[in-house]
């Protein structure tokens, strides 16, 4: 049954509405006053319900209208400009989708890289334009006085990064790098750079300058894409075959489980366990919610934050983004 024009615009002002007031305060006044001012606007709620329902989220929507032209003003402004533009917004929300590529998620990711021997051959599911396939170009200051840099000196990409309890780090040895993605953006797209800093929301002090030199690194050195649903069979099998075979094959899913539905995770997990067993020495990161799966243990559903984990085992509470990590099994960090 096809849901009423007016039907659409009632699901589009509680969603909006409900960003509003849970999601955008304390992170973006901006994106705070345009949901708002979206829940109260019928003509605007009718606009945004042309899209469907899976491609209007107010983030995705706020940064294909500031990535097309937008001005970061006043909501009025704002509902004018895409009245004007609803078609090509449209478009664009149906094209794309949401991808938080931040590669401060390095920082929560190497204290576990540290703990692998020899080369690593990186494969990231849910790459997006492969910022967080990079953790070896990266400069690391974390607060516990850890400060890392590559052989050659200083990154333009530096990651400030929270810690307690951490083990001894070191930058791993990177020696092939690639990617799957649903859509994979390229990091010399001027397009697709736009769209990856548009999705910074507006406040976010320091983020966007921090994508904008990670995409530069990855423009110099790009890695293997591939596009392609990592939950179908043999995709992550095609991939990871072509890994140098003397690496250690490390994949790593920060922060994609949660958006992928529940039988999709159990397939992914299940090809993830199928290349481990493959190939023997592959190693399994990710960042998760606590509770998302029973991979981690019992334990870690119950910590705070999400949880770092590697090989079956809950390694460290972390910021979903890598603003900190706090190191939770000290008897795996002396291992090496």
């Amino acid at each position: 049954m096809v849901s009423s024009p007016d039907a659409e615009a009632g699901r589009v002002a509680e969603r909006y509405r409900r960003f509003a007031a849970e999601e955008a305060p304390g992170r973006s006044d901006l994106y705070e006053e345009w949901a708002s001012g979206v829940a109260a606007d019928t003509d605007t709620q009718l606009l945004l319900a042309r899209i469907p329902a899976d491609r209007r989220q107010p983030p995705l929507v706020f940064a294909v209208t500031r990535m097309l032209g937008a001005a970061e003003g006043g909501y009025a402004a704002w509902a004018q400009w895409l009245a004007a533009n609803i078609d090509e917004v449209a478009a664009e929300c149906v094209a794309r989708g949401l991808q938080t590529n931040e590669p401060l998620r390095c920082a929560a990711l190497l204290p576990a890289l540290s703990l692998i021997d020899g080369p690593i051959a990186l494969l990231e599911v849910g790459a997006s334009a492969g910022l967080c396939l990079y953790p070896d170009r990266y400069s690391y200051r974390y607060e516990n006085g850890q400060d890392l840099d590559p052989a050659g000196g200083p990154s333009p990409v530096v990651l400030r990064s929270g810690a307690r309890g951490l083990p001894r780090l070191r930058l791993p040895e990177v020696v092939w790098r690639a990617g799957i993605d649903l859509a994979p953006l390229d990091a010399a797209s001027d397009i697709d750079r736009r769209f990856l800093t548009s999705l910074v929301w507006p406040g976010e002090q320091g983020r966007r300058e921090r994508i904008v030199a990670a995409l530069d690194v990855v423009r110099g050195e790009p890695p293997t894409l591939m596009s392609g649903d990592a939950t179908a069979d043999g995709i992550l099998a095609e991939l990871a075959a072509e890994a140098p075979g003397d690496a250690a094959l490390v994949v790593t899913t920060p922060g994609v489980l949660p958006h992928i539905a529940r039988a999709g995770r159990i397939q992914l997990c299940n090809h993830i366990d199928a290349v481990r067993s493959a190939r023997p020495g592959t190693h399994w990161l990710s960042i998760d919610p606590p509770g998302l799966h029973d991979r981690w243990g019992a334990d870690a559903a119950s910590w705070p934050g999400f949880v770092l984990g590697m090989d079956e085992r809950a390694l460290a509470v972390v910021d979903p983004l890598g603003a900190w990590v706090e190191w939770r099994a000290p008897d795996v960090g002396a291992r090496r």
